[in-house]
């Protein structure tokens, strides 16, 4: 017979999977505690959400472009990996996008892969875990960012127990834990993309 306790093993991984990618995206367009003890909060400066709430276009070249500007004018080291995390609707709007699925403007072939890997220097995340404007609840707020723009520390990883209670019947008891925390390292190095759907 199959183990059950091996598919609770493989969906508990990926609840803790999906708890770390909440830690990191809160962290991309949060606040950050800055200063020696960490008694300051710093916000996502506005000149890194250069797209406003308001606009009904979705994922497009020039926002895209201006992600890329915004980084370049300040200095952000073009040999850092560059990233977009985007939702499933903001893919699709570029793969409609002459640029992005022409050989002419595009080395990869994206309509033939149905995916997107990288455009104008930036390797593209989908994610489903990205939250909505909260004053738009139109728009998702999707983001540019370096590799070393955020930090992930994990404090505890994670420890995961699979037993049985015997005081349940002998049925089988899931237990996973992990301590984490993320920041943003540098407000330069990320841009906040609001993104109509």
């Amino acid at each position: 017979l199959i183990d059950p306790t091996s598919s609770y093993a493989k969906a508990a991984a990926a609840a803790m999977g999906r708890s770390m990618d909440d830690v990191i995206i809160s962290a991309l367009g949060g606040t950050a505690n800055t200063g020696v003890s960490g008694g300051t909060s710093t916000a996502l400066p506005s000149a890194q959400k250069p797209f406003s709430s308001s606009q009904s276009d979705g994922m497009t070249v020039a926002k895209l472009l201006e992600a890329k500007k915004l980084m370049d004018a300040a200095d952000v080291d073009p040999s850092i990996r560059r990233y977009v995390v985007c939702s499933p609707t903001q893919i699709q709007d570029l793969l409609n996008t002459t640029e992005v699925k022409s050989s002419d403007f595009n080395t990869v072939k994206a309509l033939a892969q149905g995916s997107i890997n990288s455009f104008l220097g930036f390797d593209f995340i989908m994610s489903n875990r990205l939250s909505l404007d909260a004053t738009n609840t139109d728009d998702r707020l999707c983001y540019a960012f370096t590799q070393d723009a955020i930090k992930l520390a994990i404090g505890k990883d994670v420890m995961a127990k699979i037993s049985e209670r015997a005081d349940k019947s002998y049925s089988t008891q899931v237990y996973y834990c992990m301590s984490i925390g993320a920041v943003r390292m540098e407000e330069v190095k990320v841009v906040e993309i609001a993104c109509d759907e």
